[in-house]
Formats: structure tokens, sequence, C-alpha cells
């Protein structure tokens, strides 16, 4: 497989976004991984489920309400989310500080399930995501949405992204670019499809040195 040089891809992107100073100044970098050690759990289960309550609605609305989800799910204790019976998972779910949507609220249980197994062998959640290759992030995108519910698609990536986490995201933009250049041309979520898009960014990361973060965004800041 052929790929387009990255410096023609940071050239492009560049001359669409008024030139390299300005491109700099917009890519975000990831977390490093002394940092990502130091986030608690409790804030990726709130992360997580903060994104799976904006799928679908205007995120917004979430980010006004999300107070009232702190407060009603105790801040998002692993523990206590374990603790919680099943007939108080459908009071807080009627409960009107946050958007009321039974299925949604279930993912916080079952997603909570997801951290404290990783907590067992990773001694915490934050440590096992921390420690995951970027080599092979497509590789906690499919963990995400095997062991968690409601994370595949973008919803797992985009929580990786925003907690810090080294990820490239397949916007529309991304994925456009990949299937015009023949990388992927299969459903953007099966394995042929996630293997190959793995590989193109390994790929542009071993020739620039840039994070995933920063090549995703170039990619998408450099097409139509």
């Amino acid at each position: 497989m052929q790929y387009e040089p990255f410096q023609t891809i940071y050239d492009r992107a560049a001359l669409r976004h008024g030139g390299q100073q300005n491109l700099e100044q917009q890519l975000t970098k990831p977390a490093s991984v002394s940092q990502l050690y130091q986030q608690s759990d409790d804030r990726w289960l709130a992360a997580f489920s903060q994104k799976i309550f904006q799928s679908g609605i205007n995120w917004q609305v979430v980010r006004n309400k999300w107070e009232g989800f702190e407060s009603v799910f105790f801040g998002f204790d692993i523990e206590k989310m374990l603790l919680i019976h099943h007939e108080m998972w459908e009071e807080k779910a009627k409960d009107t500080r946050i958007i009321r949507n039974f299925g949604k609220v279930m993912t916080i249980r079952e997603n909570a399930f997801m951290i404290q197994e990783c907590q067992r062998t990773h001694g915490s959640f934050a440590k096992f995501v921390a420690d995951w290759p970027t080599s092979d992030i497509t590789g906690l995108w499919t963990y995400l949405k095997q062991h968690g519910q409601r994370l595949g698609g973008n919803t797992g990536p985009y929580t990786l992204r925003i907690m810090g986490k080294d990820t490239f995201l397949m916007t529309r933009d991304v994925e456009g670019y990949l299937r015009l250049h023949d990388i992927i041309t299969t459903g953007k979520d099966t394995k042929s499809a996630l293997l190959a898009a793995q590989t193109a960014f390994n790929h542009w990361q071993q020739e620039s040195g840039r994070s995933l973060n920063e090549i995703s965004q170039c990619i998408a800041m450099s097409v139509n």
C-alpha cells in the first residue's frame, strides 16, 4: 500500500487553514501516560456516560444537566454504582435532574462493571487505558464496544480523545479520506477496515513523529 506522505497532508491542511502557525494552534495533543495514570476511574465512568447521553441529542442540553447527573449518581463512584439495586436504578431514571432515559441510565451500571473488572486485572481502569499501546488503538475501541454498553461507533473513541488518550477518530472527513485513497473499502467498523486504518496511521506516526490526535486532525483539515 502506497500512502500519501504525511508532509503532503500537513501542507494541504495548512494551506486550507491559514498557514502552518494557525494549523498548529488548532491541533490538540494527547495527555502523557503519567497524566492518564492520575485520572480517577469515576471520571472515566462520567465521561462515558456523558458521551452516551449526548448521542442523538444536542450536546449542550446534556452539559447543562450534568451537575444533576453528578448529584444523582454520587459522582459516578464505581463502588456505589455497583451497590445500587434495580429498583433504585428505576427511580433514578425518573429523576428530573437528569435526562430521563432508562436504557441510557442502565449503561452507567454496566460500564461500572466493565471498569471494575479492569480494576481487578490492572489496578485501575485509568492504568488499563494508559498502558494500552496506541499502535493498536482500534483494539481498545473494540474492547470498549464488546465489554461496555453503547460504547461502539464513535462513542468510545470520542471519550478516549476527550480524556486524553492518543487516538485517531473515524470522523466523516477521515473516513472519506481513507476511502478516497482506497485504504478502507468495507464498512468502517469491520475488522479489515479497522486494521487497514490502524496500519495507515501507524505508518504516518512513524514517518512524522506526530501523535494519532494530530495526524487525524490534519487529515480532517486537509480535505474539502
